[in-house]
């Protein structure tokens, strides 16, 4: 249970200086309640912005009540966040005060791995996640649910000014988790045949991608509900209900 007005609440108090306001989860409950901890101070390479929208993940609630078994508590989530820069290190050079960015579920790497130096620092064994996880300052940092965060710059993107934050925030992990491996599996093509399991978060996501890129588009669902949003609102070219035996073996080897 994720107490959303407690996390509305805890964004508009007052802090004293020194002092984040947050909302967190105390222990595996999945209850949130407002919470106040120190940021670490803004480093030469560091970021600090005042977060103004950030995304609810539903691995978010698997953190919240750790069910994926490493969650350190008293917890902060949130990794699609968005916001304006407000302080930058003394050797940062990609970001200014005033730019809009944004930072999704990564914050730290090792940064001299062949990985990280393919950038690929999401497959680094020595990530550091945006929240409940040790940084190289031995701190656990914190995630989005707060109202600043500082990172190093190499974790920050610019946010585009003609895409709206309050609700271009999810791309920074639904968003991402459905464009890349289409793009990794060269899916960005006009005319390739993309099938699409489920229209749910990520799925409606992934059919607009599919849909900007020229593809043809087929998704495959046990909602029968959902089959006039799919066609009518977003364009798919045909939708399956995989509970139908007989049209599944039809359209077999054709999607």
């Amino acid at each position: 249970k994720l107490e959303l007005p407690a996390v509305a609440a805890a964004l508009e108090l007052v802090d004293p200086p020194g002092c984040r306001n947050s909302a967190r989860g105390k222990d595996a409950s999945g209850t949130f309640s407002p919470f106040k901890f120190s940021r670490r101070a803004t480093g030469e390479h560091d970021v600090q912005m005042k977060i103004l929208y950030c995304g609810v993940c539903h691995s978010d609630l698997h953190m919240a009540k750790n069910e994926l078994g490493f969650t350190q508590f008293p917890m902060v989530p949130g990794h699609e966040i968005v916001g304006v820069v407000t302080e930058v290190g003394n050797k940062v050079e990609k970001f200014k005060i005033g730019d809009k960015v944004g930072v999704g579920c990564l914050v730290g790497s090792c940064r001299s791995c062949d990985l990280c130096n393919k950038d690929l620092e999401n497959y680094c064994p020595k990530q550091i996640l945006t929240y409940s996880m040790t940084y190289h300052d031995g701190t656990v940092t914190q995630g989005g649910y707060s109202d600043i965060m500082v990172a190093d710059e190499h974790f920050v993107i610019r946010w585009p000014d003609n895409l709206p934050m309050d609700i271009g925030a999810p791309l920074l992990c639904a968003g991402i988790t459905t464009y890349s491996p289409m793009v990794h599996c060269g899916l960005n093509k006009p005319g390739v045949n993309v099938g699409i399991v489920g229209l749910g978060g990520l799925g409606h996501l992934a059919v607009k991608f599919a849909k900007a890129f020229g593809c043809r588009v087929t998704v495959i669902s046990t909602s029968v509900s959902k089959k006039k949003e799919a066609i009518e609102r977003l364009g798919v070219d045909d939708f399956l209900i995989s509970s139908d035996a007989e049209q599944m073996q039809v359209r077999k080897k054709n999607v």
